[in-house]
């Protein structure tokens, strides 16, 4: 029975992660548009790390909670655009854009929206399932 309890733990650590990634997504979207005058004042894409919390009494990797170890930022340069009339143009004429890759972010959004609804639907199942245990216990 315990280890049904341990379900609804792996599904919300899961559910957190998600969630983190689909802010993580939404950051670069909104930010993948945005100029600016030097390569270094360019947003760089955003991705989550995950890493799973092993149990220190011997659980395995499949029944062990998930984290976010951090955030790293992209090392792919900034995409030079030459528009010399733009404002934030420098005196060369180019304006540095996000190296967000807009269809690979919305693939990235699709595959954690539908990794959040798995564990949504994993939880209520457990949930259902622990629900259907208590009312045999009762007849």
């Amino acid at each position: 029975m315990s280890n049904m309890f341990k379900i609804f733990d792996v599904s919300g650590s899961a559910l957190s992660a998600q969630s983190v990634r689909l802010n993580t997504i939404a950051s670069n979207m909104a930010n993948a548009q945005v100029a600016s005058t030097t390569p270094e004042q360019a947003y760089r894409s955003k991705q989550p790390v995950f890493q799973t919390v092993m149990d220190q009494f011997g659980g395995s990797a499949s029944t062990s909670p998930v984290r976010v170890a951090g955030i790293v930022e992209s090392a792919a340069e900034p995409k030079a655009r030459y528009e010399p009339h733009h404002p934030l143009a420098n005196e060369d004429g180019y304006v540095f854009m996000p190296n967000v890759n807009l269809v690979d972010e919305m693939a990235n959004m699709i595959s954690a929206s539908r990794s959040y609804e798995n564990n949504v639907e994993v939880m209520n199942t457990t949930k259902q399932l622990l629900l259907r245990t208590l009312q045999m216990g009762q007849s």
